[in-house]
């Protein structure tokens, strides 16, 4: 494959090659958790349903620090792929994917020990406890499979191959549709795991999708299959770690900033009872095919501003930032409104629980359309993350957050109950928006743009 850019491409066409299947594996992405939950909430009931749910901010939180060791590497990478060096892309890749493997490892060790201490920590509602905890127990267990998958795919668009994760995520969704009923129901013959099925059918889905994309790589001799000139990069080389590391660490702090104020607002819903914490779950999967988009676009800036700045091309960081900006408004707008139109059909899909859904139902009218300000937000912050620019972005979000986020999901949900935890979503997008812009103008566009050596 070749570096994205040349001088005669308009900056919106490369921006659609890149996106459309980076777009459509994060769709089906979410798809996937979607599925889970309507096999969990039509094959077993709501309390099943609210039970994973309980696990979902601990999931994001766990997996906080792999995403922004797959965001540090994917600017390398993407820098290295611009100025045409596969060896140093496979330098990046081998140590990247060598502390994937160790985090995994050690996630899935402590977090299946002690799942009964955070579940309680998150105060899940009692009588949904016996049936998250061994949920929480499994899925961690298939940590260290995710977080390869997610470094792996992260690493691939880093190149500028969106393809072939789709390829990956196709073949993941397919394993997830077939074996995860099959372990809920105990079909031909298996054993009935209930509502762990969905847990055994995520790791059946990554071993499968995982063999499927080695092969693959190998048979194309892509520059990052595992091959002897990848493998031998596989350990940890400090320089190279402390360079991703830079990029990476800030950015798991917003994850798990993030994830954090999930924690935090999950808590206040779990305060409302299970019917609240289900519908919590479902406005999470609804809003995931809006945010997913909006993080598409993102992801596609950053990569592209990281392959311009690795072949020199500086001037087009700003057409990125403003092509970015209007496809998130015309996709993720479109999906926004296909969203308020047919939102009780969806929630349906879920559960068919006439209280919970009429909480999902607020969930969504309340902060749907907020998603427009996340997805501008982060087209800004990840052209600025393309160059190295991170510390002062994230804390821009972290802000957001812990400012204004977490204090407006306490305070109105004492004065006006679950809208004020839904309406603190809006708010937090919102302030987001003006701060990075703020930035953007102001700072960021005044700075020397380099390649990160």
């Amino acid at each position: 494959m070749r570096p994205l850019f040349n001088p005669d491409t308009p900056t919106w066409k490369v921006f659609l090659i890149f996106l459309g299947p980076l777009l459509l594996s994060n769709i089906l992405q979410s798809l996937s958790g979607t599925l889970n939950s309507v096999f969990l909430g039509h094959m077993i009931g709501v309390s099943a349903l609210a039970a994973a749910s309980a696990f979902f901010p601990m999931m994001l939180f766990l997996i906080s620090f792999i995403m922004g060791l797959g965001s540090g590497s994917s600017v390398l990478i993407g820098q290295a792929w611009g100025a045409r060096e596969p060896e140093r892309v496979r330098e990046v890749a081998g140590t990247t994917l060598t502390c994937g493997l160790i985090g995994g490892a050690t996630v899935g060790l402590l977090g299946a020990l002690f799942a009964p201490q955070l579940l309680a920590m998150l105060r899940t509602p009692p009588d949904i406890l016996p049936m998250a905890i061994p949920y929480a127990r499994v899925m961690l267990a298939s940590m260290p499979l995710l977080f390869v998958f997610l470094l792996l795919t992260s690493m691939l668009r880093g190149v500028g191959d969106t393809v072939t994760p789709l390829y990956a995520l196709i073949v993941s969704t397919l394993v997830g549709l077939i074996v995860t009923p099959t372990l809920i129901a105990g079909w031909i013959g298996l054993p009935r795991l209930g509502v762990i099925g969905p847990a055994g059918g995520a790791i059946a889905s990554f071993v499968l999708t995982l063999a499927w994309l080695s092969w693959h790589l190998h048979r194309k001799g892509h520059t990052l299959a595992l091959d002897a000139k990848l493998l031998r990069h596989l350990h940890i080389n400090g320089p190279i770690l402390r360079q991703v590391l830079r990029i990476g660490v800030p950015t798991a702090m917003q994850m798990v900033i993030m994830s954090l104020a999930e924690v935090a607002l999950l808590s206040i819903v779990n305060g409302f009872g299970s019917d609240a914490t289900a519908a919590y779950g479902i406005g999470n999967q609804v809003l995931g095919y809006a945010q997913f988009p909006a993080m598409s676009i993102a992801i596609a800036a950053s990569i592209l501003g990281a392959q311009a700045i690795g072949a020199g091309q500086l001037d087009r960081l700003g057409s990125i930032t403003r092509t970015g900006i209007l496809i998130n408004i015309v996709v993720t707008g479109s999906l926004l409104l296909l969203g308020y139109l047919f939102a009780r059909p969806i929630i349906g899909m879920f559960t068919t629980h006439h209280e919970t859904t009429d909480i999902a139902m607020r969930l969504l009218y309340i902060v749907l359309w907020s998603t427009l300000a996340f997805g501008a937000a982060a087209v800004i912050s990840g052209v600025m993350r393309a160059s190295g620019t991170v510390m002062a972005p994230v804390l821009l979000s972290i802000g957001a957050i812990l400012l204004v986020e977490v204090p407006v999901a306490v305070l109105l949900s004492r004065r006006i109950g679950l809208d004020g935890v839904w309406m603190s979503w809006p708010c937090a997008f919102i302030a987001m928006l003006v701060f990075q812009s703020l930035y953007y103008r102001l700072v960021w566009r005044k700075k020397k743009i380099e390649r990160i050596r």
